[in-house]
């Protein structure tokens, strides 16, 4: 009977991953929800880099700097993957981390300069000013949520695991008992599973960076440009994959 003890560690690893990611879930939907009317600045209108931050977060930031600097002839990205300063003045404090991260030499691989410059302090800045107005949400919010899933996951790999150790034990031999010890595991399993679909329907909530207010904002703002939305406006809200150039394109799928 020593899978009944394999059964119990997995309903418990199981249980406590759902139950943890269920919290989650709930003190971010409060956190996103729970906004006082006075924060919360409706005649907001967002900067490229604030619609940028609310639709992928800091590593969008960089992005969008990047390319606008690129659009603006002050920055060279090759397709080869490589980020060449043109025009060494930022004209803000983006484009002054983007610099920044591409050094002295002038000269750098786009991954890692988009890695540091979505790790700069302008983009916690702007991150914070979002998140007071109402418009974000707090980062830990979304972290637990994010936590919460990766634990969620290892709890369904860990079923799995102590299921095979059971149905391997030697007085598992008769096919009928298999079969029954594999239908108890199977119930822990399909509880983390059905948890992990769950998440990844609601968003998934780690992934969230905007509130509900900043998501009816950035609803907005493409409700202004109607169909025809303008190059950046279209790279700060889905990314570099919008981008026309494909040479722009090819210079950040280079890795």
């Amino acid at each position: 009977m020593l899978w009944v003890l394999f059964l119990l560690l997995a309903w418990a690893a199981a249980g406590v991953s759902c139950a943890r990611l269920c919290l989650a879930s709930l003190r971010a939907a409060a956190a996103a929800g729970d906004i006082r009317a006075d924060h919360v600045h409706h005649c907001h209108r967002l900067t490229l880099y604030e619609a940028a931050f609310l639709s992928g977060g800091p590593a969008r930031v960089a992005d969008l700097t990047l390319v606008a600097m690129a659009r603006q002839r002050r920055l060279l990205l090759a397709h080869t993957g490589w980020a060449t300063v043109v025009d060494p003045e930022g004209r803000d404090e983006m484009e002054r981390a983007v610099i920044g991260a591409i050094g002295p030499g002038g000269q750098s691989r786009i991954a890692p300069v988009r890695r540091a410059a979505a790790a700069a302090e302008s983009v916690r800045h702007l991150s914070d000013r979002l998140v007071a107005a109402g418009l974000a949400v707090p980062d830990a919010a979304r972290t637990g949520v994010a936590d919460a899933v990766t634990q969620v996951r290892g709890a369904a790999l860990g079923v799995c695991g102590l299921g095979a150790l059971a149905l391997m034990l030697p007085s598992q031999g008769f096919a009928e008992h298999r079969a029954l010890v594999a239908l108890w595991f199977a119930l822990p399993l399909v509880l983390t599973l059905s948890c992990l679909v769950i998440a990844r329907v609601e968003g998934p909530p780690g992934a969230r960076w905007a509130s509900p207010e900043g998501t009816r904002v950035l609803k907005a703002v493409l409700g202004r440009n109607g169909g025809d939305v303008p190059d950046l406006v279209s790279v700060a809200v889905r990314g570099v994959g919008a981008v026309e150039s494909p040479e722009l394109r090819a210079a950040f799928e280079q890795r």
